[in-house]
């Protein structure tokens, strides 16, 4: 049995997070290959339900993030599974938004959900990390990962979640470059303009910028130069005219 770990935290107030695109994924994975409805057990949501012939548990810690290893510890004893069968979906504010990245081991990168299962189970499991952005200030990460994914997110986001869950037996089956070749193709394929009307309007070109002299030059208004007299005659001598 593989065991399959969406982090996040329960409720309706942390659905939409960032922090919660591991519960998505987890979600995605279920409703596309017909898992069992959810159930409780082992402090956590459940569904089983079979991958590319591999049977799979699917689980969502309901321990909140912070103590997300202490209900992945207690499914991985009751079903005698070892940490090289777990695969682990969480957020990664390291990795621009919609990039999937997959590894083995390392470490907790900050992340508390991680940090956690590091602590309860050891750093040997796979882990699929979903680029979700960095916001820039280190002060400013907690309100990012903690805040809803906006409305101009859905359209990456969806198809995101569309291709990991579409590909996820690619996962069971230790294949994770194909994993992740198949959802950059997705994200690229889907995103890209197909017609006249995606495509961005063109930019209009800008005037090039001038210097303030030959702005003044334009700007300054016409001097009516006399051609007769003292005045017309200092001119000409000035200017080298005959």
């Amino acid at each position: 049995m593989l065991l399959f770990v969406g982090l996040g935290n329960p409720g309706a107030k942390y659905a939409d997070n960032r922090h919660n695109v591991g519960f998505m994924a987890a979600d995605a994975i279920a409703r596309r290959h017909s898992f069992s409805p959810w159930t409780r057990k082992f402090q956590a949501e459940i569904a089983e339900g079979r991958l590319d012939g591999e049977k799979v548990l699917l689980i969502k810690p309901q321990t909140f993030m912070n103590l997300s290893g202490q209900a992945v510890g207690e499914a991985m004893r009751f079903y005698k599974i070892d940490p090289s069968a777990v695969t682990v979906f969480y957020d990664e504010i390291d990795l621009e938004p919609g990039k999937v990245r997959v590894k083995k081991g390392g470490g907790a990168g900050g992340h508390n959900g991680i940090r956690s299962l590091d602590q309860h189970i050891g750093k040997d499991y796979r882990r699929v990390r979903i680029g979700v952005g960095h916001p820039g200030v280190r002060e400013m990460v907690h309100g990012h990962v903690l805040g809803d994914f906006a409305k101009a997110d859905r359209e990456w986001l969806d198809v995101l979640l569309d291709a990991i869950a579409d590909n996820a037996g690619l996962i069971a089956g230790n294949d994770d470059s194909s994993f992740m070749n198949r959802i950059t193709l997705a994200l690229r394929d889907k995103l890209q303009p197909t017609g006249e009307h995606d495509t961005p309007p063109a930019k209009k070109k800008t005037p090039k910028a001038q210097s303030h002299i030959r702005q003044a030059r334009q700007q300054a208004p016409a001097i009516n130069v006399p051609e007769n007299g003292p005045m017309a005659a200092m001119l000409k001598k000035l200017f080298g005219k005959e």
